[in-house]
C-alpha cells in the first residue's frame, strides 16, 4: 500500500492542480466560499447536531457508538444510496446541504466546479489529519495541497470474485488473462446454456472505467495549460471490443444492475458464476446471499497477457460541505469516523470500506482469514490488486457529465443500437463540449 500511495501521489497532484487551473478559468466562483476563516473553526458553544450523508450500509451503527461517546457533537446520518449525486445537488441548490457527505474521488472535481466545500484547513485539526492517510487519497480531497476539502473514506482495488462450485463442476479454474476469461465463459455457456460467466452493467460508468483504467487507459492528461482528452483511446478500444464480443455472444447478461434485487436473484439461483468487483464488494454477497457461504472464492483480476495491472473501482471521501455553521465539531467526528481504529473495523464489518487511513490497514480483520469466503485472506488479494493499480489514471473535470453519457451510449450498445466502441467516441466528443461549455481549455489527446 505505501509504495502504491508513493507512485500514484505525482499523478493525483497534476490531476488536483490541473482541477484547479479550470476552476480559474471557468468562473470566480472557484475559490469564494471554498476557504475558511480562523474564526470559522471556533467550538461551539452548548451542544451541536451535524448531518451526515452517506451511502454506506451499517453507517448508521457506526454513528451510534460515536454519539454515545460525543453526547456534545451529536450526529445525523442520512442514506442516500438511491440517488446519492441528485440529492446532494438538489441540497446544495436549495442552501440545504449537510454538514459532512461521502463524495466519490471522480466526483470531486465536478462539485468544486459547484463550488460545493468548504476549506477546513483553518482547523489545525483537519491539516495535522494529512499523515493519518495514504497520501494519493490526500492528494485528491486537497485538490493538490491548496487546502482541505475532504478526508479520504476508502478505495476500491478490484479483483474476480468466483463461484468455486461451479467453476469445480465444469473443471475449470480461476482465469489468469481475459482471454483464458473469456474461452471459460463459452465453455460454460456451451455446457450449459442457463448459466453465464458474468453481466455487463451498461449503466455502471465508474465500473467500466475501473476497467479502462486496469489496461493503462490514460481518460485524461494535463499540460500545457490545457487537458488533453483521451476517453476513446485505443486501450479504451480494446477493453469496449473485448466485452462487445461476450455481448453479442450472450455470453453475458445485460439485463442486470448491480447490486439490485435482479442480480441477486440471478446468483442466487446459480446463473452466474463470477463477479468483476471491489474490495467493497466483498459484503454485498455475504449479506445478500448467506447460503452461498462457502461456495465463494476472492482471486486476482484477470490480466491482459502479461499485465499484471489491475484497476480501481469507487472509493470516497467524506466532505466538508458548504453552509456548514459547525466546521470544527465536523472535523473532529471527520477524523474520528475516518482513523479510528475502532471506526474502521466497524466501517469494514458492516460496510465492507477498505479503508483509506494507514491505520485502517492495519485492521486485524483485513489479515484474517473471512468465513464466508472459505476463510481465505481476501484481503490480501486486494492488498496486491492496490499494489498493482496503474498511477497514471486522473480524473476530468466534467466527470459525471462524461459518465452519464458513457453510459447512455453503452445501454444503447448493449440493446444492439451502436456498440461500445461507439460508446467511449461518444464520450470522448461529450467531454470536450462539456469542457468548452464551462470555458475550460481542452484538446483531443493521442
Amino acid at each position: 500500500m505505501r509504495n502504491t500511495a508513493t507512485r500514484v501521489r505525482l499523478t493525483a497532484v497534476v490531476a488536483a492542480a490541473a482541477s484547479i487551473a479550470v476552476l480559474a478559468g471557468c468562473s470566480s466562483s472557484g475559490h469564494s466560499g471554498s476557504s475558511a476563516s480562523a474564526s470559522s473553526c471556533e467550538p461551539a458553544k452548548g451542544k451541536v447536531t451535524l448531518q451526515y450523508w452517506n451511502t454506506v450500509p451499517g453507517m448508521d451503527k457506526v454513528v451510534a457508538l460515536w454519539n454515545k461517546q460525543n453526547p456534545d457533537i451529536q450526529v445525523q446520518t442520512k442514506n442516500i444510496s438511491n440517488d446519492q449525486y441528485g440529492t446532494i445537488s438538489n441540497a446544495l441548490k436549495a442552501g440545504t446541504a449537510p454538514d459532512l457527505a461521502q463524495v466519490g474521488y471522480d466526483e470531486l472535481p465536478n462539485l468544486r466546479t459547484q463550488n460545493a466545500f468548504v476549506d477546513a484547513s483553518a482547523c489545525s485539526a483537519a491539516t495535522a489529519a494529512k499523515s493519518q492517510f495514504v497520501p494519493w487519497t490526500w492528494s485528491q480531497a486537497s485538490f493538490g495541497g491548496t487546502g482541505v476539502f475532504a478526508f479520504p473514506q476508502d478505495t476500491g482495488p478490484m479483483a474476480l470474485y468466483v463461484r468455486s462450485d461451479i467453476f469445480k463442476q465444469h473443471g475449470l479454474t480461476p482465469p489468469k488473462t481475459w482471454d483464458e476469461y473469456a474461452a471459460d465463459a463459452q465453455k460454460l455457456h456451451a455446457a450449459d446454456p442457463g448459466l453465464t460467466m458474468t453481466f455487463f452493467d451498461p449503466n455502471n460508468a465508474e465500473w467500466f472505467n475501473g476497467l479502462l483504467w486496469q489496461n493503462s487507459a490514460q481518460m485524461y492528461s494535463y499540460s500545457g495549460n490545457e487537458w488533453h482528452v483521451t476517453v476513446a483511446s485505443d486501450q479504451s478500444k480494446q477493453v469496449a471490443d473485448y466485452w462487445q464480443k461476450l455481448i453479442d455472444a450472450k455470453l453475458v447478461r445485460t439485463d442486470l444492475a448491480n447490486g439490485s434485487t435482479q442480480m441477486y436473484a440471478a446468483y442466487q439461483k446459480n446463473q452466474i458464476a463470477s463477479y468483476v468487483g471491489a474490495a467493497w464488494g466483498y459484503s454485498m454477497f455475504r449479506d445478500n446471499l448467506p447460503s452461498q457461504a462457502g461456495k465463494w472464492s476472492i482471486v486476482p483480476m484477470p490480466t491482459w497477457g502479461g499485465n499484471s495491472a489491475s484497476g480501481d473501482w469507487g472509493g470516497s471521501t467524506v466532505a466538508f460541505m458548504k453552509g456548514s455553521k459547525h466546521l470544527y465539531e465536523s472535523v473532529k467526528f471527520n477524523t474520528w469516523l475516518n482513523t479510528d481504529p475502532q471506526a474502521l473495523a466497524l466501517e469494514n464489518s458492516l460496510g465492507g470500506l477498505y479503508p483509506a487511513a494507514t491505520a485502517g490497514l492495519k485492521l486485524p480483520a483485513l489479515s484474517q482469514g473471512v468465513p464466508y469466503y472459505n476463510n481465505e485472506k481476501i484481503f490480501d488479494v486486494f492488498a496486491d490488486s492496490s499494489r498493482n493499480i496503474d498511477t497514471n489514471f486522473a480524473w476530468g473535470p466534467t466527470q459525471k457529465t462524461v459518465n452519464l453519457s458513457l453510459q447512455d451510449a453503452m445501454a444503447k450498445a448493449a440493446a444492439g443500437s451502436g456498440t461500445l466502441t461507439g460508446a467511449l467516441s461518444t464520450a470522448q466528443s461529450t467531454a470536450l463540449k462539456s469542457m468548452k461549455d464551462l470555458a475550460i481549455p481542452a484538446a483531443a489527446g493521442k
